[in-house]
């Protein structure tokens, strides 16, 4: 494992609409899913050789300080940029031992991931919740485990997220799903996204939250590009003819899929909606209790 120097971990977000959100920590640099849409890969974030994995130096020392310094308590989100259950984690617990920092200072959770390794530390986000809200999203973009081995090929299987997913409901740990990317010719067809949908209910999924389309971005775009070419012979090029090098690719099926994605939702009290699941998660949690903890 290489250590790269960091100042601060956790820092303030200038827009809390995505899930609530008030700080965001990033304790890895680089992830070793391989996932072929991964935004993160774009040149505009500057990570060089993405797929190698690098820990924040000393992040449990800065994380202290960081959360020592903040005045206003909040919700700290953490796997934006990189997973922070990636198979290091493992070993090293620097996401756990982050979450215990977390927790006795006095802020909430939002986790995003892939990996069914999240379900270690239900001790620790039962402890968080018990004075801030938490909030776990394990990424599901297929039902199907031969092509989530395609387009994620180094992280856990659909079946052992929806495992996950289920572990966590049980323990009373607010939990959904992230249907993003549904990627355009790959998963975007509606028996895909019903199953998904039909599959997190059974889980115990309180919410799903889907975006029809992936974005493309340079760097991410042209690594796209080539593995769909690897295991998708000749749709790079129905993918360049069709949306050229536009930032958004979204589903020509995107409309019908959102009406059929949505109405199953409805049918099976599953929300969808991110005004709402941000009012879900945080419901008992007044603002009061955040900042004064």
């Amino acid at each position: 494992m290489e250590y790269i120097p960091a100042k601060t971990i956790v820092t303030k977000n200038k827009d809390t609409g995505w899930f609530g959100a008030d700080y965001s920590m990033n304790i890895y640099r680089g992830c070793p899913h391989g996932c072929i849409y991964c935004d993160s890969r774009s040149n505009c974030y500057k990570i060089e050789n993405f797929d190698k994995v690098r820990a924040k130096e000393n992040a449990l020392s800065v994380i202290r300080d960081d959360l020592r310094r903040k005045v206003k308590k909040g919700v700290i989100m953490t796997g934006a940029m990189s997973d922070p259950y990636n198979f290091f984690e493992a070993g090293l617990k620097l996401t756990r031992h982050a979450l215990e920092l977390i927790s006795a200072f006095g802020f909430g959770a939002a986790i995003a991931t892939k990996a069914s390794l999240v379900t270690r530390d239900i001790d620790i986000l039962d402890e968080i919740k018990k004075h801030s809200p938490v909030l776990i999203k394990l990424t599901i973009t297929t039902f199907d485990d031969g092509l989530c081995k395609k387009i994620e090929p180094n992280v856990s299987l659909t079946s052992e997220r929806f495992l996950a997913v289920e572990e966590l409901s049980k323990n009373n740990i607010y939990t959904g799903i992230l249907m993003m990317p549904v990627l355009p010719y790959i998963n975007d067809n509606e028996e895909n996204i019903l199953n998904i949908v039909r599959r997190a209910k059974e889980s115990g999924a309180r919410f799903i939250y889907p975006a029809m389309g992936v974005t493309l971005r340079d760097g991410q775009r042209e690594y796209f590009y080539e593995k769909i070419n690897g295991s998708f012979d000749g749709l790079a090029q129905k993918y360049i003819k069709q949306y050229g090098n536009r930032y958004t690719a979204a589903s020509k099926n995107a409309a019908k899929l959102y009406y059929a994605f949505k109405n199953e939702c409805e049918k099976l009290g599953v929300l969808y909606n991110m005004r709402d699941i941000i009012k879900s998660y945080k419901l008992g949690y007044s603002d009061t209790q955040l900042k004064f903890f």
